[in-house]
């Protein structure tokens, strides 16, 4: 599958705002991390191989939310045990997920597109969704900021969520990719990412008042 490439302007926009946000926001990644640690034994970051462009796979860096060697499906439901109490608050905010600012740096991503898949769930998608894969996934995107509903299976899944997720949820997203992905302008990719900052202050705002 050959890529799709972002353009010149959007890697330019990427580090344009990739690079200042990682360096304003070391200090939060520092703190973050040692919350992960001593809250749960293990490491602060979690590692794991994504579908990148073209279908080519790249590290994604993310907090680690889940207990350390726990086994269970790859998709995970708003109920998952797995997810350590930390955990949950980094996943509701989307704090888990600022170490992708450095895949966005690197290249591996860009700042709005499909979410990131795991291979063994890649090569599972109805054939039908797989062109998204030739596409560079996104830091963010209009299926992010709709995760509530579809970027994990209910919890009335959780006997079987990943079927739940490849059958029902994937078509979705995929669709919703779509309309980003025919017209990918600076203007969208802009409205996007402020979308998302206000989201994620939101949430951060809210869970500080609990």
């Amino acid at each position: 599958m050959d890529a799709v490439p972002i353009g010149p302007a959007r890697r330019a926009l990427d580090l344009a705002l990739g690079l200042p946000a990682l360096a304003l926001l070391l200090p939060l990644l520092a703190g973050l991390a040692l919350l992960v640690r001593i809250t749960s034994p293990g490491p602060a970051l979690f590692r794991q191989l994504r579908v990148g462009a073209g279908g080519e796979e790249f590290t994604l860096y993310k907090f680690r939310s889940m207990r350390t060697g726990a086994a269970g499906p790859e998709v995970t439901t708003a109920t998952d045990p797995r997810v350590t109490r930390i955990g949950h608050t980094l996943r509701d905010t989307s704090l888990d997920e600022l170490p992708q600012l450095i895949n966005l740096v690197r290249g591996d991503m860009t700042l709005v597109g499909p979410r990131p898949e795991t291979p063994g769930l890649a090569c599972r998608y109805p054939a039908d969704c797989r062109w998204v894969f030739a596409h560079r996934p996104g830091l963010t995107g209009p299926v992010q900021l709709r995760a509530t509903e579809l970027a994990a299976p209910p919890a009335e899944s959780a006997g079987d969520p990943e079927t739940y997720y490849l059958d029902v949820l994937v078509p979705r997203r995929v669709a919703l990719d779509a309309q980003f992905l025919a017209a990918p302008s600076l203007h969208r990719v802009l409205g996007l990412v402020l979308r998302t900052a206000g989201r994620v202050a939101a949430s951060v705002g809210s869970a500080l008042s609990r």
